[in-house]
């Protein structure tokens, strides 16, 4: 295990594993390890499935195109029963979000101290102890924000698409509660317009710390089985045991984080296209 938890307990070895590689841009942090992970796993993801969609045929399929022909029809099938419109670009989002959520989460199952360890080995001891880098995209509020925010504004586009600027302006001030006379409708608009915008703010956020907080959590026990049970040999096959069970109860995670994020999005675009 870790230097960390021999020379500073448990809380120094949680607390180097929470911190982030920033570098401060305009005043703010930027997180490199967050971008860099997420964009190789972005990368990753096109790469794979571009891979197979220029080798697919329409005789048997191999493997690996089945496989990614079983995850496409899965996503069309339930982006099909959500969303009753043109799917042509509502089903390769969903496929995306979905796929790379999962990829980002699924950093969550690798062994925590890899980076640690390979900077130690390849740069020593000292520089890895003052070296940090957290490699799952999901567990930082920046990448689940960032991402629900696109969704927000995807949601806005595709309402202002259906109904109109005007239609959708219209909207905000007279739904839920309708009315059918000039002043009441006066009346009832600011309650309309301040519903409207709760409405439509909390769905990116509902969006963004479900994900983070379930796959920050993840990660969270992940650290304090390895700083507990990671001290001595005597504690390795505990160590191992209570690691590959959390590992494969995450995976159910990992999966279901990434279905829920894909289906809420789909749900809500679907619903910019409702009137109410």
């Amino acid at each position: 295990m870790s230097e960390q938890t021999g020379s500073g307990g448990l809380n120094e070895y949680i607390q180097h594993h929470l911190q982030q590689n920033t570098i401060s841009v305009g005043g703010g942090a930027f997180h490199i390890d967050t971008w860099a992970v997420s964009l190789v796993l972005g990368l990753i993801f096109i790469a794979w499935f571009g891979f197979f969609a220029r080798k697919a045929t329409a005789g048997v399929p191999s493997k690996g195109q089945a496989f990614v022909e079983l995850i496409l029809e899965f996503i069309d099938g339930q982006v099909k029963d959500s969303f009753h419109g043109d799917r042509r670009s509502i089903t390769p989002l969903a496929l995306t979000i979905f796929m790379w959520v999962v990829l980002m989460n699924c950093m969550d199952l690798l062994p925590l101290d890899f980076p640690g360890w390979l900077v130690k080995t390849t740069a020593g001891a000292e520089v890895a102890h003052h070296t940090y880098f957290r490699w799952v995209p999901t567990a930082d509020l920046n990448t689940t924000l960032g991402m629900s925010v696109v969704v927000f504004f995807l949601i806005l586009w595709h309402s202002i698409k259906a109904k109109g600027g005007f239609g959708f302006g219209k909207e905000l001030l007279t739904a839920p509660f309708h009315a059918h006379g000039t002043g009441a409708k006066i009346a009832l608009a600011p309650a309309n317009l301040g519903l409207n915008v709760i409405e439509y703010a909390v769905k990116p956020v509902s969006l963004a710390m479900r994900l983070f907080g379930n796959m920050y959590g993840g990660e969270l026990v992940f650290m304090l089985i390895a700083g507990l049970l990671g001290g001595s040999i005597l504690m390795f096959i505990p160590g191992v045991f209570f690691n590959t069970a959390w590992a494969l109860f995450h995976i159910l995670i990992v999966l279901l984080q990434a279905f829920i994020f894909m289906i809420l999005t789909v749900v809500y675009i679907a619903g910019a296209y409702e009137s109410h």
